[in-house]
């Protein structure tokens, strides 16, 4: 070999020693660039989760806000409704006194019949007004006894009267938007006796 082939050989091998050395630089920055890849995917999972679990708990407090919401409103139309409880059954026992000033009144009399008729504009004043307020009437004369609305002050047996009934009614009840204020005090039928004599 001359002088010449060697130094085009020496040559030849520093540009391959050079080509070796760039790939060798480039597979390092590759090995970087992809290792930074998986780095930021991993992250980019992880945020992902992140998100999602944050985005559950938003959801949960958003649907406990709106139920404590709903509770609220619900609490405040409660008491809106039956604010009148405590006063509605002060009032009660002012409707019954007038009620059995009628019943004792002396209607034929001239000189009373001025004060029958006061009372029972009275009575009539406030029992609109009650109704007005959502207090209504049970006065179940007639009707089937019903515990929830009824308290049964005694039973009797009447002649052609249904058993379980209502006879006579001593005291009416009186309800506040559908809720009880107090039971009307009733007298219930009850069935005749059966005759075992025979």
């Amino acid at each position: 070999m001359s002088e010449q082939d060697l130094k085009d050989q020496n040559l030849e091998n520093e540009a391959n020693v050079e080509e070796v050395e760039a790939v060798i630089e480039g597979e390092v920055e590759v090995s970087a660039d992809a290792a930074r890849i998986i780095e930021l995917e991993k992250e980019l999972e992880t945020t992902k989760e992140l998100m999602a679990s944050q985005k559950d708990g938003v959801l949960r407090g958003k649907a406990e806000v709106e139920n404590m919401r709903r509770r609220v409103s619900q609490d405040v139309e409660k008491a809106h409704k039956f604010a009148l409880n405590k006063f509605a059954n002060e009032l009660l026992p002012v409707v019954d006194n007038l009620e059995r000033a009628l019943a004792a009144a002396d209607t034929e009399n001239e000189h009373t019949k001025s004060i029958v008729e006061g009372v029972e504009m009275t009575l009539s004043s406030m029992l609109n007004a009650l109704e007005k307020s959502g207090v209504t009437t049970i006065n179940p004369k007639g009707e089937t006894f019903n515990p929830e609305l009824h308290q049964a002050m005694t039973m009797i047996e009447v002649p052609g009267a249904e058993p379980n009934s209502v006879i006579d009614v001593m005291q009416k009840g009186f309800e506040l938007n559908g809720r009880l204020l107090r039971p009307a005090m009733v007298v219930v039928a009850k069935a005749a006796a059966v005759d075992t004599s025979a």
